[in-house]
Parts: C-alpha cells; sequence; structure tokens
C-alpha cells in the first residue's frame, strides 16, 4: 500500500506537485496551494492510501522536488 501524506498549511505553491503527478495533486483556486486529492485530513496532515502502485514514481517525484519538503511517501 502506498501512503502519502501532505502538510498543506506549509504549501507555498510552487505547483511542482501537480505538474509531476497531476493525478494526485491539483492547485487550489481559492488559496493556490496544493491540494492531495482523495485525501482524508487529520490534524493539518491530508492523507491518501492507495493499494495502486502506478501512483508510488510520480508521487515520489513530487515530494523531490517540493523546495519545503511537505509531501512524503512511503510503502507499507
Amino acid at each position: 500500500m502506498i501512503v502519502v501524506t501532505l502538510q498543506r498549511q506549509k504549501c507555498i505553491g510552487c505547483n511542482y506537485c501537480v505538474e509531476l503527478a497531476p493525478n494526485q495533486f491539483q492547485m487550489s483556486k481559492k488559496d493556490g496551494k496544493s491540494v492531495l486529492l482523495h485525501s482524508i485530513e487529520r490534524k493539518g496532515f491530508f492523507t491518501l492510501k492507495s493499494k495502486s502502485y502506478d501512483i508510488l514514481e510520480p508521487c515520489e517525484n513530487a515530494a523531490k522536488a517540493c523546495p519545503v519538503k511537505i509531501i512524503t511517501v512511503k510503502d507499507i
């Protein structure tokens, strides 16, 4: 299972995550910050759990490119 986590309030709106993983991320038109699609929010952390390994590489690339390092990806 792939677990992707986003600390949304620390997002600076650089858009790298959307460019590298457009099926998992999009930019909010309200505040210009990243949104992790289909995620559940808990205490400021947005978490997506998926059994699809198709999202692993794009999300890892997004996490590496994030200048503020607010995206984590785990394969559990």
